[in-house]
């Protein structure tokens, strides 16, 4: 405790904080704003004598001597609610149990004591209200059995509310009874801690201990005491044993280990009964009286082992104390045979520690776990184990299953984030992981914060990471393949978006080489240019100068041409599927986001320090801004996996995907964690189910089996739960039955059979993972046993706690990052920007919507120029009836009629013409 205190008398309070004291020696501390006023610090030996309760609820710290006579201290939980919600709670809290005791815990008028104080005269009056209560001069007096109303009140409303949602009855515990049942959670109520037992018929609820919990998924039975506890009785765990009913193959088993018993007896008999002839005869010094030696080994003499015995009937007379000697030797075998046989018998008939019948599916050990070397100093942080922290290093991937609000933000990413010594890329969609981990990162590293929808976001335009030359009409491909699948969500295109993506490469790239915007906003612009129709940006495509003296650029003349050769309905059609794609950067912020480059995606693993890359998207913008990041995802993830070499001497990648199935199907991304580990690239993806996954990338995905590691918390979908119900295996279980006989008069029953069998039980069911404790998690490694460990929690820890720095001040850079297109010479402009050269002079349609030509070949004829409608509602147009008869004048009506029912049908295939 702190300097000048003493725990001579026990200290009651809030907790205010606990965690790991010192990481080497497992010690833990406590700050306890006691009723006295005082703020209490106090060091205990391990985190186990802290507890489990959350900041908030009254402790008790106590001083005690152990088992081996030495003062401890330990924490225990009085109470999981705080002040506040005690007053109103709706059964027995500790304000109840301090209202009505003799001698009540003292407290001081100020500080905490003086909140008590007045929680206290708040929760009289509540009672009062309900009737538990009366004011009588300036005293309450209390209902002589409150706690016992109270707590029976909020036990019987817990117990209807778990009976609906679990279908199963609940069944009441009174002094005296006996309960039983597989216990199946904990529950933190107003009258404390209680135990939900289910024996399959029904539940109860009973009073928790600390020793229940290493029994969660077992059955465990005891009796109730008249104050409410219970006394537990845990069955000591037996050995898994051998079935009853042994196969052919086990007789036989049997059957060899007899006969080893005999051979091992006979053997030891015959080498004491040959030693005790030898030792005879080196005693005798090898007399001729003795006889031939049986044979020489090494110049020594052998005799046949039965030889003391004749040497002994012939020669006793002469050296009774020598054959004395031998004697001994002799007996000795007779007793270790003795004594090998027994060891062999109870060797024989014990039962077996480990069956394998149905499965042998088992927790990891601490052994395994340090083998596996997930105890190390470095890498990402997946939880704790036994006081350490759980950390893997590999170049594996990693995939969390962790619902919404579940700690996966403050016990994996967060600690992972600020311990991960290389460079990052975090999908961080409300913007947490900045604030907590941006300024840590900045003191080592580079950190940018990119926000299409913040117009101080960090800038970042895709189109400059094209490179020029070889590598242009790929990197651009690259690009209009996310531009016309924005959602993620297209199995194959159809031919709207097909023909919408030969056109955007070609647009991509005349922008680049021609205009000056170099952006996808200037893309929009180009090709939506309100003072020109669409036909003479076609035309203007086809006959700027993009390579100098060779002419217009092969691929983008030619995607003009491709959409110059369609119908002016097909190319209406066309173009507004390829406009419909670049919607997103007419917004004047996300236009100014990607007009620059401040970074490059080179900086972020070749810089001389690590570079953090924040994705940070409100969640109101998440679907509208989602193709921008699915795109700069995309760019990073194949231009860091193009070269092998080029990842000696730049930093390890961690793509720290929090919540990544929101991006949609990023299909390069699927097939790249196959092979992005050789390239320095490490995947950290968090999901809330297996159901979102198949949702983005299908039910035949390829996610799960690229991730060497996978965490998952309690979740709340059951296909998830049998999922990793079923990952964790199967284990054999010894079921024993227990049978007692005797005679049905007879005061006892005498007789107790005890018969076992094997039984295959899932190492925890689908109905035990989605009901974990809320400090619990499941990790597991691909080569090594699953394990049980404990969340993470970074604010439970000191040091990590000093690394909560505020982020840095966003602002843009001093230095422009170099391009190939910003520098580059632009081509001269087209003075009229016609639509295309006109064969002669007598068409004067300056659409050139007729012609059908290729780029660099000969003009083809012009069809006929046809005046269109002015106006097709005008029927008669200028006739008047003197110009022709009746009969003449219905005909061209009719005509009219016709043709402007083929313009509203727009049906090539009914046979009509206009």
């Amino acid at each position: 405790m702190l300097a000048a205190e003493h725990l001579d008398q026990p200290v009651v309070g809030r907790l205010v904080a606990r965690g790991l004291d010192d990481e080497l020696r497992g010690s833990a501390f406590a700050v306890v704003d006691g009723l006295d006023g005082r703020t209490h610090h106090i060091r205990l030996s391990d985190l186990d004598a802290a507890g489990d309760s959350a900041p908030g609820s009254m402790v008790e710290l106590r001083s005690f001597d152990d088992a081996r006579g030495v003062r401890r201290v330990a924490l225990a939980v009085r109470s999981d609610l705080d002040i506040d919600r005690q007053i109103t709670a709706s059964g027995a809290t500790w304000l109840d149990r301090q209202a009505i005791a003799r001698a009540p815990a003292p407290m001081s008028d100020s500080g905490f004591g003086g909140e008590v104080r007045e929680a206290l005269d708040r929760r009289a009056e509540h009672l009062m209200k309900q009737g538990l209560a009366v004011q009588r001069g300036t005293q309450v007096r209390f209902a002589s059995n409150l706690i016992e109303t109270l707590r029976g009140q909020e036990i019987a409303a817990v117990g209807e509310k778990l009976s609906a949602e679990t279908g199963k009855p609940f069944n009441q515990t009174g002094g005296g009874e006996y309960v039983a049942g597989s216990y199946r959670q904990r529950l933190a109520l107003a009258s404390g801690r209680f135990a939900m037992l289910d024996d399959g018929l029904g539940f109860q609820l009973v009073p928790w201990t600390p020793a229940l919990e290493k029994h969660l998924g077992r059955h465990v039975s005891g009796v109730a005491r008249a104050d409410g506890g219970i006394d537990w009785s845990f069955a000591r765990k037996r050995g898994l044993g051998l079935s009853p009913t042994l196969s052919k193959g086990l007789s036989m088993a049997a059957t060899k280990i007899l006969w080893g018993q005999i051979i091992a007896v006979f053997l030891i008999v015959l080498t004491t009964t040959w030693a005790a002839t030898e030792w005879v005869a080196w005693r005798l010094a090898f007399q001729p009286e003795l006889g031939s030696p049986w044979f020489h080994l090494f110049g020594f003499p052998f005799y046949p082992p039965p030889s003391f015995f004749w040497w002994w009937y012939g020669f006793d007379a002469y050296a009774p104390a020598i054959f004395i000697e031998g004697a001994y030797v002799a007996a000795s075998g007779g007793i270790i045979s003795v004594a090998v046989a027994i060891a062999m018998s109870v060797w024989r008939a014990r039962e077996a520690k480990k069956v394998e019948t149905y499965g042998s599916a088992r927790w990891a050990e601490p052994n395994e776990v340090r083998a596996a070397g997930l105890l190390g100093p470095d890498g990402v942080v997946l939880g704790r184990f036994h006081h350490d922290y759980l950390r893997h290093d590999g170049p594996e991937h990693l995939l969390c299953f962790a619902p919404t609000r579940s700690g996966k933000g403050v016990g994996l990413v967060v600690p992972s984030l600020l311990a991960w010594p290389g460079s990052a890329i975090v999908h961080d969609i409300k913007g947490e992981n900045w604030q907590l981990t941006a300024g840590f990162r900045a003191r080592f590293g580079r950190v940018l914060l990119f926000d299409p929808t913040n117009a101080k976001s960090a800038a970042y335009n895709p189109l400059l990471e094209v490179r020029r030359g070889e590598w242009e009409v790929r990197d651009v491909q690259n690009i209009a393949d996310i531009l016309v699948d924005p959602e993620g969500s297209l199995e194959k295109r159809n031919h709207w978006e097909k023909t919408s993506h030969a056109l955007l490469v070609g647009a991509i790239l005349h922008v680049l080489y021609a205009e000056a915007d170099k952006t996808l906003a200037g893309v929009a612009a180009f090709l939506s240019d309100p003072r020109r129709p669409i036909e003479s940006t076609l035309a203007a495509m086809m006959t700027t100068a993009h390579l100098g003296k060779d002419g217009p650029h092969p691929v983008i003349a030619s995607a003009a041409r491709e959409l110059l050769n369609k119908s002016d309905n097909e190319r209406s059609g066309v173009l507004s599927t390829a406009m419909s794609f670049l919607g997103l950067y007419r917004d004047p912020v996300v236009a100014a986001v990607t007009r620059r480059c401040d970074w490059r995606i080179t900086d972020i693993v070749g810089g001389q320090h690590p570079t953090t890359l924040y994705l940070v998207i409100p969640p109101s913008d998440i679907n509208r801004t989602k193709p921008l990041i699915r795109l700069l995802l995309n760019q990073i993830g194949r231009r860091l996996t193009e070269d092998l070499q080029a990842k000696r001497g730049r930093h390890r990648l961690l793509f720290m995907l929090d919540e990544f199935p929101a991006l949609g199907r990023l299909d390069f991304f699927e097939s790249a964690l196959a092979f992005m580990a050789g390239y320095g690239l490490k995947s950290f993806l968090i999901a809330q189910s297996l159901n979102q996954i198949e949702k983005a990338y299908g039910p035949n995905n390829s996610i799960l089996d690229n991730c060497h590691v996978r965490v998952s918390f309690a979740t709340n979908d059951e296909r998830t739960a049998k999922r990793v119900s079923d990952a964790l295996g199967t284990a054999t279980e010894m079921k024993a039955m227990r049978n007692y006989a005797g005679h049905r008069l007879s005061p006892w029953l005498g007789h107790l059979m005890v018969s076992r069998s094997e039984t295959a039980r899932p190492l925890l069911t689908p109905g035990e993972i989605m009901q974990l404790p809320p400090a619990d998690e499941i990790v597991m490694v691909a080569g090594i046993p699953p394990i049980r460990a404990k969340k993470a929690r970074y604010y439970e820890d000191a040091r990590f706690k000093e690394r909560i720095l505020p982020p840095p001040a966003l602002a843009a850079p001093k230095n422009v990052q170099a391009d190939d297109w910003t520098g580059l010479a632009l081509p001269p402009k087209i003075a009229s920007a016609p639509a295309a050269p006109v064969a002669s002079g007598e068409d004067d349609d300056t659409t050139d919507s007729e012609r059908r030509q290729q780029p660099e070949l000969s003009l083809s004829q012009p069809v006929e120029n046809r005046q269109p409608v002015q106006n097709e509602f005008d029927l008669d147009g200028d006739h008047t009836d003197e110009d022709d008869d009746l009969a003449a004048r219905n005909q061209r009506l009719t005509g009219i009629m016709q043709g402007v029912a083929r313009q509203a049908s727009l049906d090539f295939d009914d046979g009509m013409e206009i």
